[in-house]
């Protein structure tokens, strides 16, 4: 049964279940009729109440169906004309995503095809057979995900990762991209290489009246816009020919560690440039660093969040050596100052692992560990920096899940047997739009601390 029967069987079984409520309804109806009263008990009421809901929500689901039914037609239609128009010509028809909705996923976990194999297959052996399935999966992949999409052999640029993969970068990009994970996501715009979002420079102002009569404050509110860049990232890695033709795994093994790598990349480009845009850095110089003397410099970083924001700051970023100093500092009866599952000390509390997460809290704020945060800062290059901030003011705009989607292959060592492929993808990313969200702690305090 392909998309179109099974959306028609539906809005039969709609059809039919509807009738059925429709007359329990009739029937409550009917029954205080004959009673001479036309008044329901309350159990009546409620049934009668509960199958005219049912009534309201299968007519709604209904509708939905029949604009997909209507919208599945059209496109059928519209594939068969092309395809008519096609066959005069002598090209092959269209393989048409309705008709395979089916058709078990022609790559897959532990699957038959390989996704990697058959696109280097089809571009450097013109395999045929291992084109048209790439073709295949990207058209009805793009259907799926509702894309609009160039999904031919051709076009390597707009291959389109099987759905297993996808999901594997998900896994990836929560351990990969800590700083990342924390922020406002939006949607990447489809075209263009800057765009422009608005910046408020001057607020209304608001006053007492003088007295009655008197004009009341005024100033216009005024706004700028700020000029967001799209950025490309990506990573490439050779592979043997024997890998591609003859590997096992090949596909999760090759996709997860370019993905993991293009997850991190993308999370230390924008930590570096969330710091480069800092309001202010609270400095904390020290010969001799401990964790008693940056507890008021994180302070005061974030009283600067409220104070210049007016909103809350919402969470502290460092690097896992910055952690690992504060949960090794102990007090003068040797009991450690983060408390790791317990409350010994209220200065912080915490725990040792789970990188990428929250770790554990500072002054209220959830902490944030990630290893892609600069540790060579500072005019000794060995300084590390703690970001304090609020970050839905932190806006990052991606394609998708952020999921690097391109794929490229080249040829550089023929003669080694040896394949280059490469991953990358566009995203972008400002901390601009309120420069006081965002503050950072650092200094020769932060040098590499010794344990």
């Amino acid at each position: 049964m392909n998309l179109l029967e099974q959306i028609r069987a539906n809005i039969r079984a709609n059809l039919d279940t509807r009738a059925q409520r429709q007359a329990e309804v009739d029937a409550a109806i009917a029954t205080a009729e004959e009673r001479g009263d036309g008044v329901l008990t309350p159990d009546e009421e409620a049934a009668l109440t509960e199958a005219r809901s049912a009534v309201v929500t299968l007519d709604e689901e209904r509708s939905a169906l029949e604009a997909r039914e209507a919208e599945l037609v059209e496109i059928a239609e519209a594939r068969a004309a092309a395809d008519a128009t096609a066959t005069r010509m002598g090209a092959p028809a269209t393989p048409s995503p309705v008709s395979r909705v089916n058709e078990p996923d022609i790559y897959r976990d532990g699957g038959e095809h390989s996704w990697f194999s058959d696109a280097y297959r089809s571009q450097f052996n013109n395999d045929r057979d291992a084109g048209d399935r790439l073709f295949r999966h990207g058209q009805f992949e793009a259907e799926r995900r509702n894309e609009q999409r160039d999904a031919t052999v051709s076009a390597f640029g707009a291959l389109i990762p099987p759905q297993y993969l996808l999901d594997q970068y998900a896994q990836i990009a929560r351990a990969g991209r800590p700083f990342l994970n924390a922020l406002t996501s939006l949607p990447l715009p489809s075209r263009g290489t800057t765009f422009n979002i608005p910046r408020g420079t001057t607020g209304t102002t608001v006053a007492a009246q003088s007295s009655e009569g008197d004009a009341l404050s005024e100033t216009d509110f005024d706004e700028t816009t700020l000029a967001v860049s799209v950025k490309t990232y990506g990573g490439a890695q050779d592979i043997s020919r024997q890998a591609l033709e003859r590997g096992e795994a090949i596909d999760r093994i090759i996709y997860n560690d370019l993905a993991a790598a293009y997850a991190a990349a993308v999370d230390s480009a924008y930590v570096a440039l969330a710091l480069s845009g800092v309001s202010a850095t609270v400095a904390y110089t020290d010969a001799s660093p401990t964790v008693a003397e940056i507890w008021p410099k994180l302070a005061d970083a974030i009283q600067r969040v409220n104070a210049n924001r007016y909103l809350p700051a919402t969470a502290i970023f460092m690097h896992p050596r910055r952690w690992g100093w504060f949960t090794a500092a102990l007090d003068s009866s040797n009991r450690p100052l983060v408390g790791l599952e317990s409350v010994q000390n209220p200065m912080a509390l915490g725990k040792a692992a789970e990188y990428g997460q929250v770790v554990g809290s500072i002054q209220g704020l959830p902490v944030v560990t990630d290893a892609n945060m600069a540790t060579n800062l500072g005019a000794g290059t060995d300084e590390d920096r703690i970001i304090v901030a609020r970050t839905p003011d932190l806006l990052l705009w991606e394609e998708g899940d952020g999921a690097p989607r391109e794929l490229r292959f080249d040829q550089p060592q023929g003669k080694k047997l040896v394949v280059e492929v490469a991953v990358y993808g566009y995203s972008a990313f400002t901390a601009g739009r309120y420069p006081t969200a965002l503050y950072a702690v650092g200094g020769t305090g932060t040098v590499a601390p010794s344990f």
